[in-house]
């Protein structure tokens, strides 16, 4: 890991960043995360290919690589995939937080009547960023239970993560569509889109360019692995570089198939510059959270 940790380093070196700040990576409890790990490894009706996990050591291995690597701040983004799983993942969350120096306090919720007092418990925890997978949670972010889950993050101005493109198989309520009736009730609502929107790429910048506080993350894009079946159109390069103060870092870390380090030269490989990576890789994310 040394080799690596010194491409990461060289690369912070080409950009003028002494460190990153990772908006999408995956802390989850033990057996939550073994679950993940074994989807992947089957090659799920999602994925429909191999997708070996890069980075399978344990939790203290996986943070020291993060630190290796110069990541200042991260998340731990973790979800539901059924009722009643929310409250108790927002706790681990919490105690995860708690006792890990830079991971930037997490929590999740689910299209369920206790959804409104999941995220109150969450904030009242100290929670400073959601994770909403609307593909793997299966549920519509317009569901009722979820009007003062929205209202409540919109008002306190706290950032969601949503996985809500329909990128590698789409879901009952990916897609633009849903997200764009969300917005158009809730357009203060400060929303991280993950994976630039893949493969609906230039539908969600289009998002982006309405409402001011959407966002979007780099979680796999431009790799070779997402570039195979989901290509981010190169026309819309422009239009992602306008958008460069609203562009975070995300990788995935680290349930990817590639490397870190890859997935960092990927981004430099658009060619949309050194102010644009800069802002992408440290600048956006620490205005986003005041660090």
């Amino acid at each position: 890991m040394e080799e690596e940790a010194a491409d990461v380093a060289a690369f912070r070196r080409s950009v003028g960043l002494d460190s990153l700040i990772d908006v999408h990576t995956h802390f989850m409890p033990r057996r939550v995360l073994e679950k993940v790990w074994a989807y992947f490894d089957s090659g799920g009706p999602l994925v429909g290919r191999p997708w070996p996990i890069e980075y399978r050591y344990e939790e203290e291995q996986r943070l020291a690589l993060l630190r290796e690597f110069g990541v200042s701040a991260f998340t731990s983004m973790l979800y539901p995939h059924k009722p009643g799983m929310a409250r108790w993942l927002n706790d681990w969350a919490a105690d995860f937080a708690a006792r890990t120096p830079n991971c930037l306090h997490t929590a999740t919720f689910f299209a369920e009547p206790c959804a409104a007092d999941d995220a109150a418990h969450a904030i009242e925890q100290g929670a400073r960023v959601f994770k909403s997978h609307l593909q793997v949670g299966a549920y519509d972010p317009n569901d009722p239970t979820l009007k003062d889950v929205w209202g409540t993050l919109a008002e306190a101005g706290i950032p969601v993560v949503t996985h809500c493109g329909s990128g590698p198989a789409p879901g009952a309520h990916t897609g633009p569509g849903p997200i764009a009736s969300l917005l158009a009730r809730h357009p203060r609502l400060p929303l991280i889109v993950a994976h630039l929107g893949m493969p609906e790429y230039e539908e969600f910048l289009g998002l982006a360019e309405r409402y001011e506080k959407v966002m979007l993350d780099t979680t796999m894009a431009f790799t070779p692995f997402a570039e195979a079946a989901m290509p981010f159109p190169r026309e819309a390069l422009p239009r992602l570089a306008a958008l460069g103060d609203r562009v975070l870092l995300g990788t995935d870390f680290p349930n990817i198939p590639y490397t870190y380090a890859e997935a960092l030269r990927c981004l430099e490989a658009t060619g949309l510059g050194r102010d644009w990576l800069r802002a992408v890789c440290h600048d956006n994310a620490a205005r986003l959270f005041a660090l």
